[in-house]
Formats: structure tokens, sequence, C-alpha cells
């Protein structure tokens, strides 16, 4: 076998898929503290931004077989990082200690602390019309958004078809473009 260390991402992308622990064991290596730098620079907690990246770790490990990107391995973990970082702020109830965290900032530096209020403001909003999606629309949506299972997994979970899951996501999101607006929605998916 190859070096490790010489394999791009792509092929370990593809060892990785077949359960080959050292191909797991490089891109851990390689990605690890970059993405506890990432996740602390966020957080300001560093047992919480560890804690986080183990969990993304932890769970590329269980869905490898499922991993097939669509863009870069690195765009992949950074997304997930960040969609782990929203879910412990929206399910945390960690908005006030977010908040006061930044207090310190707020004489010299109004115009950030305004911004991070804003985005709090966002988030509960957006949170608020996830929580108004019908019961089982919102139960498929979070599967898929914040649990991170592919529309097959959902189907055989709920025990319905792909064809439904794949329907009550593009009536989720429909429905949240329409009440938020197409920017809102795509900030709170992509900017983190």
């Amino acid at each position: 076998m190859a070096n490790l260390k010489t394999l791009n991402d792509y092929e370990l992308t593809v060892l990785l898929r077949e359960g080959d622990h050292t191909a797991y064991a490089e891109l851990y290596q390689r990605y690890n503290q970059l993405l506890f730098v990432h996740a602390y620079k966020r957080l300001r907690d560093e047992e919480q931004a560890k804690d986080i990246v183990q969990e993304f770790f932890a769970i590329l490990w269980t869905k490898r077989s499922t991993l097939y990107l669509k863009s870069s391995l690195i765009g992949y973990f950074f997304t997930s990082v960040n969609n782990r970082i929203i879910d412990y702020f929206l399910h945390k109830d960690v908005q006030n200690k977010y908040i006061a965290s930044f207090a310190g900032f707020a004489a010299s530096e109004n115009k950030k602390t305004d911004h991070l209020i804003r985005e709090k403001q966002l988030l509960l909003l957006i949170e608020n019309e996830i929580q108004q999606l019908p019961l089982k629309m919102r139960e498929i949506f979070q599967l898929s958004r914040r649990e991170y299972l592919s529309h097959k997994e959902i189907a055989e979970k709920l025990s319905i078809s792909e064809k439904t899951v794949d329907r009550q996501i593009s009536n989720a999101l429909f429905r949240l473009k329409t009440k938020l607006g197409l920017l809102t929605l795509f900030a709170y998916f992509i900017k983190f």
C-alpha cells in the first residue's frame, strides 16, 4: 500500500468508504487541528470545540460508506462542523452565554456586538420558522439537516418512500424561503 501521506483527499475518501482505518486516521491527522481551531474561534470554549470536532469524526467513521462528495473534502468538513456549531447554539440554550462572551468588546466594538446580536436574532427567527413546519415535514427536515441522514436513511427510519422524503424536504425549503426570503435561508445554511 502507498504511503497514505502522499495520497490526496479523494483517494483517502475512497479508502475510507471501504472501511480503511489507516485512511481515517490520516484524515484525522490532516484536519483535526484545523477543524478544532475553526470551532474554537466560533465557540470560544476549548472543551466544546474538541467535543464538536470529535463528534464530527465519529459520525464520519459511522457514515463512511455513504460519503460521496459534491465538493471538496475540506469544504464538506468545514460545513459539517459549522452545522454542529449552529446546532449547539440553537439547542443548548446558550444564546445568553454567547452574547455575554462578547460583552467585553461592546465599548470598543459596538458594530461587532451589534452584528452578533443580529446573527442571534436571525438564528432564532429561522429556528422559530422551522418549528412552525408541519410535524412530519419538520421531523424529516431535521433528520436531513441536523442529523445528516441521507434521504434513503430517513425513508428507512420512518418507513416511507424516498420520494416522500424528497418532496417533504423540498416543501420545507420552499416554505422557509417564502417566509424568510432566499438570502436569509442561504445565510443560515452556507455562511456558517
